[in-house]
């Protein structure tokens, strides 16, 4: 499963503002709250910058 965020922003999307602009994306996609699920960690993460 993947997400694609768009930031203005260079830190890590994770680990900015709580993770929620990735939980937003993953509810929003696949109807799943990762947060909630324990799963919002960059232990479990791949962050690769695009542009």
């Amino acid at each position: 499963m993947s997400v694609e965020v768009a930031s203005n922003s260079f830190s890590n999307p994770v680990s900015t503002n709580g993770g929620q602009l990735v939980v937003d994306a993953f509810n929003r996609i696949y109807g799943v709250d990762i947060k909630k699920a324990g799963a919002l960690s960059m232990v479990y993460w791949d962050v690769e910058r695009v542009g």
